[in-house]
């Protein structure tokens, strides 16, 4: 995400260390915006849970939309696959309009605010299928992408020494501020109340967006903490060792510069399998649940540990990213994610309820943290000043995988059943962990393997 320079009268200058890259050092957060830094963490923390609800709730509402509008599970399902595509077509040429001052942040999210807006006002009032497509999934879909975009980028922007765990937090939010609406629509919803609680859910979160929009504030390009050396090690530990495990990019990539390094291809390809996954299981695992006889308000229960797993393990395992390196998160989250989907075949197959609740938990905290990942990382391998635009392209494969994972879904269980579509999905997982062995960061060498002397110095001396 490119910002726009703001007028300081506290000096600054720039700096290039040995790759070229240039540094802006000198302001601090209380210049630029006179608060601290970490309220562009909790405001897009804020603004995350405020769409969150689209996506992680909608399924709960399955129930009471398929009576109240006669509308087919297969519609409602293929819905929620209309707005993950959209959510995801948006984030690239939002990436650009930000990145060329066209499009400010708080207008951004003020746009977000209204999708939101619409998309429950066309669940409660549709009168036709067709209607809810376009409401809910096409400007809601688009309304949520501006704000997760405009989010996820905000606070790589303001934290460039270590991104992973307050991107992490963020991303957070967009899993976990689903929970209060999971019960709403599942115990308290029904024919007699729907039209009017979804317009009272829709006004309150557009209202969310809208408030912690309008705070938002973009750095200026190249910024850099006034207290962190670029040229130096950090005296910070938490800095230092996120640096040594994660280092910035060697340059600021635009996207088609990204795209040559063959890296983008491979992170979307990733990302494509995982996110897949992710949508399958949030789609499907109510129903998987009371097919094996659990009662609704235990699968209800099930879906909120899922989401609550999924955006507390997002800031998890961002600190640990930090701490250990983004590309060893991401391939433990990937092979996680794969073996909790065989989990939760094998516990309702068995129909054990505590079993039940585990693997659900721990599929919520794969498939939530498989996304600050990328969003981390893409911020390391092109760097900070095009990352809306870089990580709209990775992000892009959203496009394809929420189809895939909430409309062919249906049509893999379809066929072959809850068995056939949950293994098939801990598989893809797997395979994508194989996948992101072959991320490295580019414009940097490749730790060489050092084969050992085969002649050690005291034979060759005898």
């Amino acid at each position: 995400m490119t910002t726009t320079d703001l007028p300081t009268s506290v000096p600054y200058r720039e700096v290039a260390d040995a790759n070229g890259r240039v540094y802006r050092i000198g302001e601090t957060d209380i210049d630029i915006m006179g608060r601290k830094r970490k309220w562009m963490v909790i405001l897009p923390w804020v603004g995350m849970m405020g769409i969150s609800s689209a996506e992680y709730a909608f399924a709960s509402a399955e129930d009471t939309l398929h009576t109240a509008h006669s509308w087919s599970s297969a519609h409602i399902f293929w819905m929620l696959g209309v707005w993950v595509f959209f959510q995801a077509a948006v984030a690239f040429p939002a990436g650009k309009l930000r990145e060329s001052g066209k499009l400010p942040a708080r207008w951004a999210m003020m746009l977000g605010a209204i999708g939101t807006l619409l998309g429950y006002l066309s669940l409660a009032y549709a009168p036709h299928v067709i209607v809810a497509y376009i409401g809910f999934g096409m400007f809601s879909g688009m309304g949520a992408g501006m704000v997760y975009a405009t989010c996820v980028n905000m606070v790589a922007k303001w934290y460039p020494e270590r991104k992973g765990g307050k991107t992490g937090f963020v991303n957070g939010g967009f899993a976990y501020g689903s929970v209060p609406f999971v019960f709403l629509f599942t115990g308290y919803m029904d024919l007699t109340n729907f039209r009017w609680v979804l317009v009272s859910v829709g006004l309150f979160l557009a209202a969310v967006v809208a408030v912690a929009g309008y705070f938002f504030r973009d750095p200026p390009k190249n910024w850099w903490p006034a207290d962190v050396d670029p040229l130096k090690k950090p005296d910070d530990p938490r800095a230092r060792r996120a640096l040594e495990k994660n280092p910035p990019a060697v340059h600021q990539y635009t996207p088609k510069e990204a795209w040559q390094t063959g890296r983008v291809a491979l992170m979307w390809f990733c990302l494509l399998c995982t996110s897949g996954v992710n949508i399958f299981g949030i789609a499907f695992q109510v129903e998987i649940g009371k097919e094996a006889g659990f009662a609704g308000g235990i699968v209800a229960t099930a879906m909120s540990l899922k989401a609550i797993v999924n955006g507390t393990g997002r800031g998890v395992i961002g600190w640990l990213s930090d701490r250990y390196g983004r590309k060893q998160c991401l391939i433990f989250v990937c092979i996680v994610l794969g073996l909790s989907q065989y989990g939760i075949l094998w516990s309702a197959d068995i129909k054990n309820l505590p079993l039940f609740l585990l693997f659900s938990s721990i599929s919520g905290f794969g498939g939530g943290a498989i996304f600050p990942m990328f969003a981390a990382m893409t911020a390391d391998y092109f760097g900070e000043n095009n990352n809306a635009s870089n990580y709209g392209l990775v992000y892009s494969s959203k496009l394809v995988s929420g189809l895939l994972g909430s409309g062919m879904g249906a049509v893999v269980v379809a066929n072959w059943g809850h068995s056939g579509a949950f293994t098939l999905a801990g598989s893809i997982s797997l395979f994508a962990a194989v996948v992101a062995l072959f991320l490295n960061p580019p414009g940097r060498p490749k730790p060489k393997r050092i084969v050992p002397n085969p002649r050690p110095l005291g034979e060759e001396m005898t």
